[in-house]
């Protein structure tokens, strides 16, 4: 897969609630069949969700869906307990990056292609759904992709004497504009950040599928099972993101512990993050901050990361309830579902005709994201958690221990490299 983006009609009868006979599998059932969605605790995604259910619930009165959340740190040990002990959802979210821990873990099953045939789903959704295709088997399918793009404030560009309404083009215009809009105190402490450094949040998806392809190289090669960062180029992209502390002193990594935080309270001028931030910046009264694409290289080179949440049904779904799941997923995967999700959380529409509206494309906080679609990449993860801890381990090596970054790199790489193939050799 080249990872970049393509599709479009999926069929009708899919959104009408009677797909491929779903319908019929749960008509004259004398009480209402009961399912279990989880999530984990996102405030814009637990209101989007509950108002889909609503929603689903009025059109198919035979089918009552409860939804339940737990924290994103426990989420994952929750679902394992709760599935393998046969209970816990029927329906459940998952990260892309995730899949094959939970196929492995029997913690999911195939969707049935009766319900979602393969070519329908690969002629309507932005091709990175494949990312839930094993074999010749989906897992899951998504109600909305994201990609990454730079928040700014506006209020503090305007502060700093610069155009409030002209963000920065390419990596050089953003470590000048972070540099005149950093704040310190009189020990020279930052108080309100230029760029807001935050590896464990989306830095470790820019440095990997952005600056690294923007400094020459590229992550990984063999369908990302094998690690190429951990060259000159991955150095250079490493040097770049660690400079920005030791160097140009704009940010620093753990301020306000995280960098939406720091966004958040007005105290970074620049932040890099997906569209599910949206939602959350959006209700914020008298908030004054724009959109736009990742910055470009100086030869205009630009990358972006696209991932998404898929929603699968769990193992433990069987007969009525596997119809069930099958009819509700079938609903958080139409058109209609998807809108909602764009208007509450803020993230695109998995399926182009949904997303790419003239509308969509012409709006100033949609349209750099739906641009940064057309130069995405997504990581075929083994085991997102781990992936992302090494790059967190290398950045600290550089920012805590004085490691050199081409040291760090070429550590990170051998560790990720033995991480995937102890994974894939299971």
């Amino acid at each position: 897969m080249s990872k970049r983006i393509a599709g479009n009609s999926f069929t009708k009868k899919l959104l009408a609630g009677a797909a491929f006979g779903i319908g019929l599998t749960l008509a004259g059932q004398a009480g209402a069949v009961e399912i279990e969605y989880w999530q984990y605790i996102f405030d814009t995604r637990v209101k989007a969700m509950d108002q889909l259910i609503g929603k689903f619930q009025a059109a198919n009165p035979d089918i009552k869906v409860k939804q339940t959340t737990f924290p994103y740190a426990d989420y994952q040990t929750k679902v394992s307990a709760a599935v393998a002990a046969g209970n816990g959802p029927d329906v459940v979210q998952l990260f892309y990056g995730w899949l094959d821990g939970f196929v492995a873990a029997k913690l999911i099953q195939p969707l049935p292609k009766d319900v979602f045939p393969g070519a329908a789903i690969e002629a309507d959704f932005f091709p990175i759904v494949s990312a839930m295709k094993r074999g010749e088997d989906y897992y899951g399918l998504p109600t909305a992709v994201r990609s990454l793009a730079l928040f700014y404030n506006k209020k503090l560009l305007a502060d700093a004497g610069l155009d409030p309404n002209t963000p920065p083009k390419t990596l050089d215009d953003l470590v000048t504009m972070a540099e005149k809009t950093v704040k310190r105190d009189g020990a020279g402490n930052i108080t309100s950040e230029g760029f807001a450094l935050d590896m464990a949040g989306q830095d470790h998806q820019w440095w990997r599928e952005v600056l690294v392809r923007q400094f020459g190289g590229a992550p990984y090669a063999e369908g990302d099972r094998k690690v190429t960062y951990g060259d000159a180029a991955g150095a250079k992209a490493l040097a770049f993101y660690t400079d920005l502390q030791l160097k140009q002193k704009v940010g620093q990594l753990g301020f306000m512990d995280e960098a939406q935080a720091a966004f958040k309270a007005g105290k970074a001028t620049f932040t890099i993050d997906g569209t599910f931030r949206l939602g959350a910046f959006s209700a914020i009264k008298g908030f004054e901050w724009g959109v736009a694409e990742l910055p470009a290289n100086a030869q205009g080179v630009r990358s972006n990361y696209a991932s998404y949440f898929a929603n699968a049904i769990t193992a433990k779904a069987e007969g009525e309830k596997k119809a069930a799941a099958a009819k509700f997923l079938a609903y958080l995967s139409s058109p209609e579902a998807m809108e909602v999700w764009l208007k509450v959380v803020g993230e695109l529409p998995a399926r182009r005709a949904v997303a790419l509206t003239d509308a969509n494309l012409a709006n100033p906080i949609h349209g750099p994201f739906l641009a940064g679609l057309t130069n995405a990449h997504t990581t075929m993860f083994v085991d997102e958690a781990a992936q992302r801890q090494i790059t967190m381990d290398m950045v600290n090596r550089v920012l805590l221990q004085g490691q050199s970054p081409a040291d760090a790199v070429a550590a990170a790489a051998t560790a990720e490299q033995a991480l995937i193939d102890r994974v894939t050799k299971k």
